[in-house]
């Protein structure tokens, strides 16, 4: 969600912005920008296209310059329009023209307070064109501006309230850019010691990857000031002033985000089908159940907790509520799952012997970093990420962490994330099932045999894709759908209907098969797929019973069954059988044809899967 790329360099820059911009399109964004320092004066192209169509425009209006900001935007207040697309710039009193398109800016994150600072500044003169609370952020650094762009940043930031990663820059001070984050990620690229000076500023190592490896994860309140060959970090200190500090360069080989799509119509296919080697990689190295998977001091901390806490959104939110069975059932240990966007806003009992953990593919998730520090304020001391990122800020947040390795994810909806973050979140439950006594050698052994063949029951899978083609077909002119399950694949049917809606637009919700009596079942006619998870598990002929409830109200039934349930396709009971029974792990193979259902629907219906509609790939807003 939204992205950030600036530079100084005594190059024009143009090429370097823009591409960055595409590297961080697989985010999702409704509108772009760029704007640069040219001849003295600031110029500025914007698009509600995509970042090619912005770069054909700059190219033709001969938008070019040696220090310049660019964004791609994720509508939050405004509509998609040119008029609210980043960057924005300051508009001076009628009495102080001198001050007229003098300052840019990009910003990401919502300021909170955006309503009484933008009646204070209309009330001194400022104009306003657009509805976004940005705007508000590029007059009032205008308006405190006396020479150093640096102090008036910082000045302006200390009025605000929210989240915020801005990068400014000032007509009256070439090659200068100074940037500054609170609650949304912003990262410094160094330039290369033989290069032109030139020094970046970006929202993801991603944007810089061919550009610089040398990055800087700035923290939370710093300002940074670029310039040509240097630059300074400003730390924010207790008592709320800024002062010099030194952080940490780390060599960050970000991989692109324009990955070849090989053979595959979408990259959400192509990651689909990346699914066992993603999950190979998650377990490389992986010989047994030990702690220090997860960090050094991951025993002493295993050791001290008596229950867990998961904090999630989205699917993220769906993998922790898998665990909860699996934490429960094997690690026997008390395991709660929050929505990470709803938990700091409620009264909770803390328990200070909690495991609090994150679950984030991008590990910039603002609602649950947010979540985090609220439940360490509450003196809950103990978390761990898993999480897909290891530079990310959730990660340098926690005490302890797994990173999954699923690689680069660009379409918006998530499949291989999901699965990794399940392989992770078990380890984590043979973990703590091993810390406290209650795995056994024999049963170890076993799980870990079944980790280890993943991959391969995963391509035995895959492998039905033409089946649920044949199934897209029939749902390509639905508008509802319904999703069962139960017991641990009912989170696995939350997901599949997530997916549906996500990329298809239609209409998909999931319950707990056992609840369709209690509602759901008014909803049940021929015109509404029902999608049944039908696993050989100790719940089958429970569910078998909430098929035939489907079956008498005229319900078509699409059934993913185990190859030993003795479900057979019949009259309004379409079957895809599985290639074998997977026990505790087997929520991470019936997802996957859920994954294919909604991509091949989506297809079909022709809408654009990789970046579906309102929806972007990394939300690092609340």
């Amino acid at each position: 969600m939204c992205g950030i790329v600036g530079a100084v360099s005594r190059r024009n820059i143009v090429p370097v912005l823009v591409e960055g911009l595409k590297r961080l399109e697989y985010r999702g964004y409704d509108s772009c920008g760029v704007a640069v320092h040219q001849n003295g004066e600031l110029r500025r192209a914007r698009s509600t296209s995509r970042v090619a169509e912005l770069d054909t425009q700059v190219r033709s209006d001969g938008v070019e310059g040696g220090t310049g900001i660019a964004h791609t935007r994720w509508a939050t207040h405004g509509a998609p329009a040119v008029h609210n697309a980043h960057p924005h710039f300051s508009h001076g009193p009628g009495n102080k023209p001198q001050s007229w398109g003098r300052i840019a800016l990009v910003h990401n994150g919502i300021i909170e307070n955006h309503d009484e600072l933008r009646a204070e500044l209309t009330a001194a003169g400022y104009n306003f064109d657009s509805q976004t609370d940005t705007e508000v952020i590029a007059h009032l650094v205008d308006r405190l501006y006396d020479g150093d762009l640096l102090v008036a940043v910082q000045r302006a930031t200390a009025r605000l309230r929210g989240a915020y990663a801005v990068a400014v820059f000032c007509r009256d001070e070439p090659h200068r850019v100074v940037g500054a984050r609170e609650g949304s990620p912003l990262v410094l690229g160094l330039g290369v010691a033989e290069d032109d000076g030139a020094n970046f500023v970006a929202s993801d190592a991603m944007a810089l990857a061919g550009v610089t490896d040398q990055i800087v994860y700035l923290e939370e309140g710093d300002v940074v000031d670029l310039r040509l060959g240097q630059y300074r970090v400003k730390g924010r200190a207790p008592n709320g002033a800024h002062q010099e500090v030194q952080r940490e360069v780390r060599t960050v080989r970000a991989h692109s985000g324009a990955a070849e799509l090989g053979p595959y119509r979408h990259y959400m296919q192509k990651e689909i089908f990346e699914q066992p080697g993603a999950i190979a990689d998650t377990l490389e190295g992986v010989v047994g159940v030990s702690p220090d998977l997860f960090g050094d001091r991951a025993e002493s901390v295993f050791k001290g907790i008596d229950s867990v806490l998961i904090l999630a959104c989205g699917t993220s939110f769906y993998a922790g509520s898998t665990a909860k069975y699996w934490l429960e059932s094997i690690a026997k240990i008390p395991t709660n799952v929050e929505v990470a966007s709803e938990y700091r806003y409620r009264d909770s009992v803390p328990n200070p012997r909690t495991l609090v953990v994150t679950i984030s593919q991008s590990g910039e998730t603002a609602d649950t970093l947010s979540a985090l520090k609220h439940a360490r304020a509450l003196g809950m001391a103990h978390s761990l990420t898993i999480c897909n990122v290891a530079t990310s800020a959730m990660v340098r947040e926690c005490e302890l962490a797994y990173i999954t390795r699923a690689g680069v994810e660009i379409g918006v909806a998530s499949t291989k994330a999901f699965t990794t973050q399940l392989v992770g979140l078990f380890l984590l439950t043979l973990t703590l099932a091993r810390v406290k006594g209650r795995l056994s050698d024999e049963h170890e052994a076993a799980h870990m045999k079944a980790l280890r063949h993943l991959p391969a029951a995963l391509q035995a899978v895959l492998a039905l894709e033409p089946q649920v083609v044949a199934w897209s077909e029939m749902f390509v002119r639905k508008e509802n759908a319904l999703f069962l399950g139960r017991g641990l694949h009912y989170p696995i049917a939350l997901e599949g209907a997530l997916k549906l809606k996500e990329i298809s637009y239609i209409h998909a919700e999931a319950y707990p098969a056992g609840e369709l009596k209690h509602g759901p079942l008014a909803l049940v006619t021929a015109d509404i797929p029902v999608v049944t998870i039908a696993p050989n598990d100790a719940l089958l002929e429970k569910l078998k019973s909430n098929m035939q409830e489907v079956r008498a109200r005229s319900g078509e039934l699409f059934v993913i069954a185990d190859s030993d349930s003795h479900i057979e396709s019949g009259e309004g009971l379409q079957v895809i059988r599985m290639p074998e029974h997977y026990g505790h792990l087997s929520p991470i193979l019936h997802v996957v044809p859920l994954q294919l259902l909604a991509y091949h629907t989506a297809c079909a219906r022709g809408t654009d899967v990789d970046k579906p509609r309102n929806l972007a790939k990394s939300v690092t807003v609340e």
